[in-house]
């Protein structure tokens, strides 16, 4: 069968892959390619059309327009080329609150094809709270009838489903975990356990203070009293609230153990991962976390959010803590880690074992490729 995973922002010959929905898009594709379908990645924002067969197997269609950013207007080439698939043919639209994937979705509902939304985020309460008043007229015009018309909603964890129940979209949901490919994976003996008389912590994201949780973590350790010491590092590319957080971190009287670095893409995520101890994710709202499954394969120990899709398998494997993005449950998440301090490794081993048994990508795109064949198969 024909699928084609649309992704505004995709490059288009599949290069500098370090934003997470494109790696996850990516990680798809492959694999499925690996379980026989023919696959294509459709983008736009480039200067002119072009067509490139990458060496994983799949490829991307990339359409002329003005930006890669959402928009209401969508390249008509991209329809023509949409409209020239084979019947046997199915959508998957990436993408929340993305004026592009609605307006895709529209054309591809006025024309009978099938398409699958897939979010990235859960419609957690959360989510709303930012902007709230573009979000909610936003879901209730567009939103929620681009999901209810869908022929199912791909998420991350099966829970985030319960979100959208809430918010009377009863389309069902389908469950693609994000995962690793080989590539991703490190010699053990690479990673080596360094152990540090002060705790070393680490977040690695884009520093975005409100999804990420980065004000309530930087809260969290201000009031960490019962360790003496610990060095907390944020490194990613800065979304706008690098200054903020700057400024928290002054205000909270935390500044000679809190260090801020630029992103480095020379480093895979999972090798920068390694110079620490334990990798820390306290998002308000969190679709995965493909840095946390990093961190699993880096045979790190885990700090999560509860709301974050990689939750499940941090419990499965006993690889870490998970806690309520609020300051006082951070904190009890720590002290509670640093009780276990002596089995730091083993658990860590523990989790990157899990993830090498259950997080594959060819396995999860097979699973995802047997529900896009059932759903043509019961199309009229």
């Amino acid at each position: 069968m024909n699928v084609y995973l649309y992704l505004k922002h995709f490059t288009p010959e599949g290069k500098n892959l370090n934003e997470g929905t494109s790696k996850a898009v990516h990680g798809l594709a492959s694999g499925l390619v690996e379980g026989g379908a023919d696959v294509t990645i459709l983008c736009e924002g480039v200067s002119k059309d072009s067509i490139y067969d990458t060496k994983s197997g799949y490829t991307i269609a990339a359409f002329a327009s003005q930006s890669t950013r959402p928009s209401f207007e969508v390249s008509e080439n991209l329809k023509k080329y949409i409209l020239a698939a084979s019947e046997q043919s199915i959508f998957v639209l990436n993408g929340i609150f993305h004026r592009s994937v609605y307006v895709l979705s529209r054309f591809l509902k006025k024309h009978a094809l099938s398409y699958v939304a897939a979010p990235h985020d859960p419609y957690h309460p959360t989510i709303f709270r930012k902007n709230s008043y573009l979000k909610w007229p936003y879901w209730y015009l567009l939103e929620r009838k681009m999901l209810q018309q869908a022929e199912i909603v791909q998420v991350l964890d099966q829970r985030h489903g319960q979100w959208l129940r809430q918010l009377k979209v009863e389309t069902p949901t389908l469950e693609v975990p994000n995962g690793f490919s080989p590539s991703d994976v490190k010699s053990v003996s690479t990673l080596g356990w360094t152990h540090h008389k002060t705790p070393e912590f680490l977040f690695l994201g884009r520093l975005d203070a409100y999804n990420k949780g980065l004000d309530i973590l930087l809260k969290a350790f201000a009031h960490l009293t019962e360790v003496p010491k610990w060095n907390l590092t944020l490194q990613g590319p800065d979304w706008g609230d690098r200054q903020f957080l700057e400024q928290l971190v002054s205000q909270l009287g935390i500044s000679e153990s809190v260090t801020f670095l630029e992103p480095d893409y020379e480093l895979s995520p999972s090798a920068i991962i390694a110079k620490y101890d334990v990798f820390c994710v306290a998002s308000r709202f969190e679709g995965f976390s493909l840095s946390a499954l990093e961190a699993m394969l880096a045979g790190r120990v885990l700090l999560v959010s509860e709301i974050a899709g990689i939750t499940p398998h941090v419990h499965a494997s006993n690889c870490g803590v998970i806690v309520q993005p609020t300051p006082d449950s951070v904190k009890a998440g720590v002290l509670h880690l640093m009780q276990q301090r002596s089995h730091w490794q083993e658990m860590g081993l523990n989790g990157r074992q899990y993830a090498l048994d259950n997080l594959h990508w060819n396995s999860i795109a097979s699973r995802a490729l047997e529900q896009y064949q059932s759903l043509l198969s019961t199309k009229p």
